[in-house]
């Protein structure tokens, strides 16, 4: 793919994965191995309040072709391709999940140097069509995004965002939910391995006159041990602790706090998982 401005959806993300990648609430337990030939396979249970569920996800590669297939103890069935340049600077990813025929998803994605293209569709008898783009540079993108339903003839969402790049920081605003809401978001990094950053992110939903205020961040303890907090205006106080036991295996370790609501029981989140 081309050094372009990217998708739009990578608007906003990198402070998003700040604020609530590996902040989870429930039990996890992931086991991946791999062969010479290109199959990966990786079995994964995961405990929540009461219930336990797992699955097996296979993933096979070759050349530019990656076929991905998931079976979960509630007996579906998860499978998506992902073809890259079938046309040049183009990738396509088909996705269905059985037993459920009318899961069928279609997406292709164009990238350029100075803009991507991406339109999704879904496989049955009223498609709802995703249409994003992007024009720009690495260095600053604007992008917007419609959802089409053929059934009634109206949209679903439209929201359209820029974001300006810096090698050590990066901002982003958001216009969303049919304009009802704005996100604006900056993550400055404090090494250049990108480990120890900082995070601020404000949002507002004019309906309601709400809004939302979130700091965080992540430290590098060492090069085993990443922190990563946050907090925002509500209360709400998250913290995450992870750790390399041995190459390629983490331990992560998560907890949720209300801060105005102290005698609430807080809620904690463990994850193990094993690479070779």
């Amino acid at each position: 793919m081309s050094k372009g401005p990217g998708l739009f959806s990578d608007i906003g993300k990198k402070a998003k994965d700040l604020l609530t990648k590996d902040y989870i609430t429930d039990q996890k337990f992931s086991v991946s191995t791999y062969s010479d030939t290109g199959v990966a396979i990786t079995s994964t249970a995961v405990k929540k309040g009461g219930l336990s569920a797992g699955d097996v996800a296979t993933q096979y590669k070759y050349n530019n072709t990656v076929l991905d297939v998931k079976f979960d103890t509630e007996s579906n069935i998860s499978t998506t391709l992902t073809v890259t340049d079938i046309i040049p600077s183009t990738k396509a990813i088909a996705s269905f999940k059985l037993p459920d025929y009318n899961s069928g998803k279609l997406e292709v994605q164009y990238y350029h140097y100075h803009g991507t293209f991406t339109t999704a569709a879904a496989l049955n008898q009223s498609p709802v069509v995703d249409i994003s783009a992007t024009i720009g540079t690495p260095t600053i993108a604007f992008g917007a995004e419609a959802g089409y339903e053929t059934t009634s003839g109206k949209f679903s969402k439209y929201t359209a965002g820029v974001s300006v790049n810096q090698p050590d920081s990066c901002a982003s605003i958001i216009l969303g939910d049919k304009g009802d809401s704005i996100r604006a978001s900056y993550v400055y990094n404090f090494d250049q391995l990108k480990k120890s950053s900082a995070v601020g992110e404000i949002t507002r939903r004019f309906s309601t006159n709400e809004n939302t205020f979130t700091v965080g961040g992540s430290y590098a303890v060492d090069n085993l041990t990443l922190v990563k907090t946050k907090l925002n205006n509500h209360g709400k106080l998250g913290a995450v602790l992870q750790h390399e036991l041995i190459p390629k295996s983490v331990l992560t370790i998560s907890s949720e706090f209300d801060t105005k609501a102290l005698d609430k029981t807080p809620r904690f989140g463990l994850a193990l998982a094993l690479k070779p």
